[in-house]
């Protein structure tokens, strides 16, 4: 059976993609930085990686989520911040920070969690950080340089007012190429 590298993300406004897109070229501006920076148009709210999926699962992960979405009304994240994992001194992730009704988000998506084990989806070992990622730092970077991305980061607002309205819950489909992955939507669960 045909195998889907598969996810379940919440979508972003457009305008907030545009704002990425002039974020990671005030970073680039900065001279040749060892960086694999995210396409704009590819940055979601990750919920929940499922992996490798059998296609004909599909349906079944869709009813699971409609299950953990019952009794979620659409709510309102606002975007401001940058951050780092795991910390200054050894940048692996730059990331855009959230705040706004996360409380919410964190029940859908420990909901969410609950109700994909069932399927066989293990939960995850660590605790869920909303976060959107901007850039992933390359493995051959060096400390000085990772230091040198710290002080940049830590020089560099992201300030403006941008909401995601959560309305609904997709299950999304990654493709790797070597121009980069192609997300698609295979289904969406609404939020009511």
């Amino acid at each position: 059976m045909e195998k889907i590298r598969s996810f379940i993300a919440i979508e972003l406004p457009g305008e907030l993609k545009q704002a990425f897109a002039e974020l990671q070229r005030k970073f680039r501006s900065a001279g040749s930085l060892p960086m694999r920076w995210v396409d704009p148009s590819n940055i979601h709210l990750t919920l929940k990686f499922l992996g490798d999926i059998d296609a004909g699962s599909t349906d079944k992960i869709i009813t699971a989520l409609e299950e953990s979405a019952k009794g979620t009304t659409p709510f309102n994240i606002e975007v401001k911040g940058l951050g780092v994992f795991p910390n200054m001194n050894r940048i692996q992730i730059i990331w855009v920070g959230l705040y706004g009704e996360l409380e919410k988000l964190g029940q859908l998506q420990k909901r969410i969690e609950t109700s994909l084990k069932s399927l066989g989806f293990p939960p995850e070992n660590r605790p869920f950080t909303p976060h959107l990622t901007l850039a992933r730092v390359r493995d051959y970077a060096r400390p000085d340089e990772r230091q040198k991305l710290g002080q940049l980061v830590s020089a560099t607002s992201f300030e403006g007012k941008y909401t995601i309205n959560v309305t609904a819950v997709n299950l999304m489909r990654s493709e790797l190429t070597r121009e980069g992955p192609i997300y698609s939507k295979l289904g969406a669960v609404i939020l009511k």
